[in-house]
Parts: C-alpha cells; sequence; structure tokens
C-alpha cells in the first residue's frame, strides 16, 4: 500500500452513509481479538480465528478492519482505554503519575502479549489521545511542552522496562516448570562459589547486602518508581509541591 492509499483505520468510517447496518462492529471484533491474545497469545488472533469467535465469515471481517496493522492499532488502543485517568489533572501531580503508572503496569500485566507489540509511532486513537491530554495534562501548567514531553519519556520508560522483565520472568517460570524461588534455590550452588571466589566484590555486595531484589514484584516497582518520580520532581519549579499528605493512622495521636 502507497501513502497515497494509505487511510489511518481512526479516518475510515466505521459504517457506509447509506446501505443496511453492519452486522458487526469494530468494538465487537476488537474486543474478539482481545480475548483471543489473553488466552492463546497475539499470533492466535487471526481474522479466521476471530471470525469463528463471533460466528462470522473470515473475509467479511476485512469489510470492518481492512488489515492486520489496523486490528493490532484497534487492540492496542483498546487497551489504553483500560487506563484510568479520570479527574486527572487533579491538581496533585505525584498522586495522578502514581496512577497512571499503576494503571499501566496493571493493564500490561493483564495483557502480556502487548510486550510482544512493537509500536512506536503513534496513530492517535481515542484511548491514546485521552491518555495524551490527561496525562501529559498533569505538568502541562509548570513546565514547557518539550520539557513535560522528556519527563512523561522517562515516566514511561521505566514503567515499559519494568513490566517487560516481569512478563518476561514470568514466562521464563511457566517454561521450566519451577516457581521463581525454586529456579532461585537450583541457582544457589554456582551463586556459593562466586562467593567463595572473592573475585566478584559488587555482586558478593549484592547478594549480601541488597534489600530490593528480595522484595515483592510490587514493591520493587514502588522502589524504582518513587525514585523517577523524584527526578521528576526536581525538573519542576521550586513553587510546584503536591498537596499535604493526610496524616497516617496514629500519626495525630503521636502529634498531640
Amino acid at each position: 500500500m502507497t501513502d497515497a492509499e494509505y487511510v489511518n483505520i481512526w479516518m475510515r468510517p466505521e459504517r457506509p452513509a447509506r446501505g443496511p447496518k453492519p452486522t458487526y462492529s469494530r468494538a465487537q471484533i476488537t474486543e474478539a481479538a482481545v480475548r483471543i491474545a489473553d488466552a492463546e497469545g497475539l499470533e492466535a488472533a487471526t481474522m479466521r480465528r476471530i471470525a469463528a469467535e463471533i460466528g462470522a465469515g473470515a473475509m467479511s471481517l476485512y469489510r470492518y478492519v481492512p488489515s492486520r496493522d489496523d486490528l493490532i492499532e484497534l487492540m492496542a488502543d483498546r487497551l489504553q482505554g483500560e487506563i484510568d485517568v479520570a479527574g486527572m489533572p487533579s491538581g496533585d501531580w505525584r498522586a495522578d503519575l502514581t496512577r497512571y503508572a499503576d494503571g499501566l503496569r496493571a493493564m500490561w500485566l493483564r495483557h502480556p502479549w502487548i510486550a510482544t507489540v512493537h509500536r512506536s509511532l503513534p496513530s492517535f486513537g481515542p484511548n491514546q489521545l485521552l491518555l495524551i491530554e490527561r496525562v501529559i495534562g498533569v505538568l502541562d501548567a509548570h513546565v514547557p511542552i518539550d520539557e513535560n514531553l522528556g519527563l512523561m519519556a522517562m515516566l514511561n520508560g521505566y514503567v515499559e522496562g519494568a513490566v517487560r522483565e516481569e512478563v518476561s520472568v514470568a514466562e521464563e517460570v511457566r517454561r521450566s516448570g519451577l516457581s521463581e524461588s525454586e529456579w532461585m534455590a537450583r541457582s544457589s550452588p554456582r551463586v556459593n562459589q562466586l562467593l567463595e571466589s572473592r573475585e566478584y566484590p559488587i555482586f558478593t555486595k549484592i547478594v549480601t547486602e541488597a534489600r530490593q531484589p528480595h522484595l515483592s514484584r510490587d514493591d520493587q516497582f514502588r522502589y524504582g518508581l518513587e525514585r523517577v518520580l523524584d527526578c521528576i520532581a526536581a525538573a519542576l519549579p521550586s513553587t510546584v509541591e503536591p498537596p499535604a499528605a493526610a496524616p497516617r493512622k496514629g500519626q495525630e495521636d503521636r502529634d498531640d
């Protein structure tokens, strides 16, 4: 398809201006595709498989979704719609970005096949545009747009890197048939050998002193996220402060 022939999926009318009402909708096709990908992986979400899922003829679906690239675009935008950004910006930039990062991670973990979708260029679907408006809007009043984009790229890069590792580890564990703790126990003879050699002082410090590797996945993610947010805070004008946190339970009694 040439550039002249290409039409963005979001610019294509979903139904013709004339004629009978379509039997299916893009939303139905997209939902079926996501269900299949969740259960069997992205490669299983073919037009033929989707057609069987909704009771349609495979070729008929191309009237609604012209290409697989368009299907992937619809699926990716559908997933972005799961991230709750209602009420953003709220005035508390740190709380907003924490909620966004948690929601983005949760979406990836619910749909790990999204890690296999390599789409860096935007196509401006409705849910993607909502995220742009709400999430980038969190810092819009505080920093120039270029600074804002750089800070959001840092935040998104952290979340994507962390969750890709989680997905990768989960897949390795699944293939090995061992739990993560069992896999680590199986590796202990090699670890002990390295410690006894005294040739790797930094590795030794990681094994014997570091707490982070022993945290839960949730706590590891939050540990890194807080440091990314600290970096964002350092880039903001000194006058920008989030609302004061509510006292923790029992703190008021101690302050009296």
